[in-house]
């Protein structure tokens, strides 16, 4: 039987690390980046010089593609600039442009197809781009300090979203900066995903978000859209900690949704603050709904929901309710609540009530509001709270609290969209 020295086997194993290490290749400027990611081996990492590069890349093995000087990888308006096509892809530091205007191809400045499990995309600037990041059937991708304005000078209809996830699991979408798409981040079938720190302007609704599951909204900045956080068909899910502001329409829509925890939140300055439709089984604490239009547009059977520990200040209508009985919100505070605390507990002694049938004539025939302060109208009110059969059904809060509880609310007041 042959015998080999101990020794050989630390030979060998050095030769053989060596042999696999991953090594760094450089592209300057006047050089190509293609070719040197198809030099690459899997692991390896391609560093690109700050210049413009002029070319559409795939990456299709493990590697890292890393900009010094932030180096500009411009589309030429055709097709995506950038395909992830394997997993444990990196991209940082570049600036991404100029990828084609094809909605049906779903041109993007960064494509990730399915398969390509933990790509990261950090610190990189996607601009002019009609998606600006469309990532599908990937797990555990991570977006990260990112800058995304979409193709300003197209119609809102005619460009794509700030970042597409569809049927994605464990994405972290974090600290981005995203404009001037059609929808800031755009959610379909993805589960366990967290959204974290971005801000999100100049869209057509910040998230537009359905059929998905167990995903956590945290701390974002949404503000000056038509919509801010669209949050529809879909259950399990935390929205906390966010500030939604001075947008045309809606603050944040909860439609079809169930068992889901919307709380700390500062919606201000919006047509309607909250637009509450078809939403059961759901948690709504501690936000501060101020100066909207509408405070409160619940509608389409959201019953069964606990909202409580909430301050409604300053809205034009607190509630806008359209349903055949009451619903109880206890332990709320509201500014246009005019009864006593004789106990001093902190709550107020009688029950306060959204609306009224004078809310109701308003609502019908907006020109009714010229007469508002007339003596007909308040022995309407009058009327409405003395004879029950004459009452309408409204949101009733039985332990209304006398003082707010965010003191700060009043730095909130006129962040209306211009």
């Amino acid at each position: 039987m042959l015998e080999f020295p101990l020794v050989a086997v630390p030979v060998l194993a050095t030769l053989f690390v060596r042999t696999v290490a991953a090594a760094t290749l450089t592209v300057h400027p006047g050089e190509r980046v293609g070719p040197a990611i198809d030099a690459a081996r899997p692991g390896d990492t391609v560093v690109v010089y700050g210049g413009r590069y002029e070319e559409n890349l795939k990456i299709s093995k493990r590697l890292t593609l890393r900009g010094i000087g932030r180096p500009m990888i411009d589309g030429r308006n055709a097709g995506d600039v950038i395909r992830i096509a394997a997993p444990d892809v990196t991209i940082s530091g570049l600036a991404i442009v100029n990828s084609g205007a094809d909605l049906t191809a779903q041109n993007a400045g960064v494509y990730v197809q399915p398969g390509s499990d933990r790509a990261q995309i950090d610190r990189c600037e996607l601009v002019y781009n009609l998606f600006g990041m469309w990532i599908e059937h990937s797990a555990d991708v991570r977006v990260r300090d990112n800058v995304i304005v979409g193709k300003r000078d197209l119609r809102s209809p005619d460009r794509g979203n700030g970042i597409q996830l569809y049927n994605t699991t464990g994405a972290q979408i974090v600290h981005n900066t995203i404009s001037y798409s059609r929808d800031g981040i755009y959610v379909d079938v993805s589960q366990h995903a967290l959204f974290k720190g971005n801000s999100i302007h100049d869209v057509r609704y910040g998230t537009h978000y359905m059929n998905s599951y167990y995903n956590v909204w945290d701390g974002n900045e949404v503000y000056h859209n038509r919509g801010g956080l669209a949050i529809m068909e879909s259950r399990n899910q935390v929205v906390k900690n966010n500030r939604v502001w001075g947008n045309t329409d809606h603050g944040i829509m909860l439609r079809t949704l169930q068992d889901s925890v919307v709380e700390n939140n500062v919606v201000a300055g919006n047509q309607r603050g909250f637009f509450i439709y078809d939403a059961e089984y759901n948690t709504i604490r501690g936000n501060l709904v101020v100066d909207n239009t509408v405070g409160v547009h619940l509608w389409g059977g959201s019953v069964h929901n606990d909202v409580t520990g909430n301050d409604f200040i300053g809205n034009r209508e607190q509630i806008r309710y359209v349903a055949a009985s009451d619903v109880a919100w206890p332990g709320n505070y509201w500014s246009n609540y005019f009864g006593w605390d004789k106990r001093g507990r902190g709550i107020g002694d009688i029950p306060y009530t959204a609306n009224d049938l004078v809310d109701r004539l308003t609502w019908r025939v907006p020109a009714v509001k010229v007469l508002m302060n007339s003596p007909a109208v308040q022995s309407m009110r009058l009327i409405a709270q003395q004879f029950p059969l004459v009452a309408v059904p409204s949101v009733v809060d039985d332990a209304p609290r006398m003082k707010p509880f965010h003191p700060g609310w009043a730095n909130w007041v006129w962040r209306q969209h211009d």
